[in-house]
């Protein structure tokens, strides 16, 4: 099972973000636990500055805008 964050205050492209990400494990059949992280100080922990953020075992894969379909495959294959 594969634990991912999206970082971001909660906009519309962190939420687009998070649905895009659920919406690509189930495609893909890959077991996740999506995890939205709003605090300033947790999103500043992981040294970015543009959200959405995302989050993949630990690992920033991700910062700034929408991330494409094909990338988000690849951080959860």
């Amino acid at each position: 099972m594969k634990d991912v964050k999206v970082l971001g205050p909660g906009c519309k492209r962190c939420q687009t973000t998070a649905e895009m990400v659920q919406a690509e494990a189930d495609k893909l059949g890959v077991a996740i636990t999506l995890e939205k992280v709003t605090d300033y100080a947790a999103i500043a922990g992981y040294g970015i500055a543009a959200t959405p953020g995302i989050v993949v075992d630990g690992k920033v894969v991700h910062a700034g805008g929408l991330p494409k379909a094909a990338d988000i495959d690849a951080w959860l294959a």
